[in-house]
């Protein structure tokens, strides 16, 4: 049964893949692609999430090192990030407290229950870091991940857009700006801009991940 669901899963990414270099639109994401399909799967075959999440463990466990694979954009514009170094950190610093902020603010204006509020405001770090900061502030694991997923998918899908509609150009601050906004999937589609772009976007989501998970917690009420 795992090695069906893996294959399943497999098959939907790469009709998402098909399904973009056919349309050729950002709007097609893959990973959106894969995440509508299989949720028609498992309500067509009544499978539950925990049956499919049990057998695909090896797919998950990949997240892994496809984070670590990151740092191969990294190295080839060491340089690069480092002749910046001072004003990219200063910048994903500004930009990750500027997101919690918001989000925040945006939980309390609309006075959502504590949960919400919390998943709101750890949306701009990676999935994994949002969960983790929900089991351990007594939130809801679930619905962090999914609201991590969304600001992803939302940023992988008009990101790079919005930065040309507001002309951003320079490739360090698109991948930085995308990084911190939109993290994993975010930095996965800036990479299809360069090296450059992608390595400016590992750092921001990088930084912004840390300063999530070391500061919320602190302040959290």
């Amino acid at each position: 049964m795992a090695e069906l669901w893996i294959a399943v899963t497999l098959a939907a990414f790469g009709g998402g893949l098909a399904l973009q270099r056919r349309l050729r639109t950002p709007a097609v994401q893959p990973p959106l692609v894969a995440i509508v399909a299989l949720v028609v799967v498992l309500l067509v075959t009544g499978v539950p999430y925990d049956d499919y999440a049990s057998s695909t463990h090896l797919l998950s466990a990949l997240l892994g090192p496809g984070v670590v694979a990151l740092a191969v954009p990294l190295h080839r514009e060491r340089q690069t990030l480092l002749r910046h170094g001072r004003p990219l950190l200063l910048a994903a610093a500004c930009g990750t407290a500027s997101a919690v902020a918001v989000g925040w603010g945006a939980g309390s204006l609309l006075h959502l229950s504590p949960p919400w509020e919390l998943a709101v405001t750890s949306r701009s770090a990676t999935s994994p870091i949002s969960i983790a900061l929900a089991d351990q502030l007594h939130g809801a694991p679930a619905l962090s991940a999914v609201i991590s997923i969304l600001a992803g998918l939302v940023g992988a899908v008009a990101g790079p857009a919005w930065l040309d509609l507001i002309r951003v150009r320079a490739p360090v601050a698109r991948g930085l700006a995308q990084g911190i906004a939109s993290h994993g999937l975010g930095t996965a589609r800036i990479l299809q801009e360069g090296h450059r772009t992608g390595a400016a976007a590992a750092v921001g989501m990088g930084v912004g991940g840390l300063i999530v998970a070391v500061v919320l917690p602190l302040v959290w009420r």
